[in-house]
């Protein structure tokens, strides 16, 4: 819309320097007027002012000034509705632009909310589109908005500290939150308000200070992330232990579009509480490979065999064909 606005106001203006130096030029060569006084005559005829004749006109100066009159004021008047139309298009394009996005938002239900759309936010928005995950972006600047918007996502121009900003991004049906804004005081806030309207709200932060991360933890933060801690043991660990790490980001990343590593939650299963996972495995096409089983407890089995019961509530991280992977899903969630 903007580009066609813009597309629209460089016609409107090529349009008048064109119909501004042809008369100009008309008055100098038949009634041989200076310039200026050519251009005064010509801006005073299409601009329907129409001071008086600064010089006089003979025969073929009427006629090429009748004709400067119907084409230019005929040229003004086109060149003014469009720019009108334009601007109306533009102002209700932006009305109905915001209820559209907002009616897409109030049908979203157990999506992600991403405060912030930095560096961090727009890693964590390019992982949930891999994903297919459905989430929402909420940023102050305006700018990164209209890029997130450009990239196909739902994003809003608003405060992520206020109430109203997390209400409209749906945080009462949401299941998960990331605050990514740059400051740890900011992300404080943030983890407060979300979690005084969703107490079930799983939120995942990072703290730029070290000393900052049991406070983010204590307001209410499920996960807090500290880079300089990361990134130091991922050194470390690319020195110590290279073909692990190696494997790892083979594993997150460069399988292939088609292979996924994945949680899956176990809920209820036909009614029971408990099923051994060769039977849970038995009830779907191969192709997946149950690399763990974190209890509910907390404590993780890793490669489980199959006579290992399972529970609701228990979480398979299992790696496989995205389309196996969902009908896993289907089964254990049912």
């Amino acid at each position: 819309m903007n580009s066609r606005l813009v597309r629209r106001f460089l016609i409107a203006a090529g349009l008048l320097c064109f119909t501004l130096v042809v008369g100009t030029i008309g008055f100098k060569l038949i009634d041989h007027c200076s310039w200026f006084d050519g251009f005064y005559m010509t801006l005073t005829t299409i601009t329907t002012v129409g001071y008086q004749e600064v010089h006089p006109l003979s025969h073929a100066g009427r006629v090429f000034n009748s004709c400067l009159i119907l084409f230019g004021v005929s040229g003004i008047l086109l060149m003014s509705g469009a720019m009108t139309q334009s601007i109306v298009e533009l102002e209700l394009h932006d009305k109905y632009g915001k209820r559209r996005k907002q009616r897409m938002i109030d049908r979203l239900q157990k999506h992600f909310i991403i405060c912030g759309f930095g560096r961090v936010g727009r890693s964590t928005a390019s992982e949930f589109q891999r994903a297919g995950a459905s989430f929402v972006v909420i940023e102050r600047n305006e700018q990164r908005v209209a890029k997130a918007t450009e990239a196909g996502l739902l994003a809003l121009v608003a405060d992520a500290t206020q109430d109203d900003s997390l209400r409209d991004a749906g945080v009462l049906r949401a299941k998960g939150l990331v605050a990514a804004l740059p400051s740890d005081a900011e992300n404080l806030f943030i983890i407060l308000s979300a979690k005084a309207l969703n107490p079930q709200l799983t939120i995942v932060t990072r703290a730029t200070e070290e000393e900052a991360g049991e406070k983010l933890r204590r307001a209410g933060a499920d996960i807090v992330l500290t880079p300089y801690s990361m990134a130091g043991r991922q050194l470390a660990d690319v020195l110590l232990r290279p073909k692990v790490v190696e494997f790892l980001d083979f594993a997150r990343s460069n399988i292939g579009p088609a292979i996924a590593m994945e949680q899956v939650n176990v809920g209820p299963i036909g009614g029971l509480t408990t099923l051994r996972l060769g039977k849970l495995l038995d009830q779907r096409s191969s192709g997946v490979i149950v690399l763990g089983i974190r209890k509910q407890s907390g404590d993780t089995i890793f490669n489980p065999a199959l006579d290992v019961e399972v529970s609701a509530g228990d979480s398979l991280i299992v790696m496989g064909e995205r389309s196996n992977l969902r009908k896993l899903e289907e089964i254990v969630t049912a």
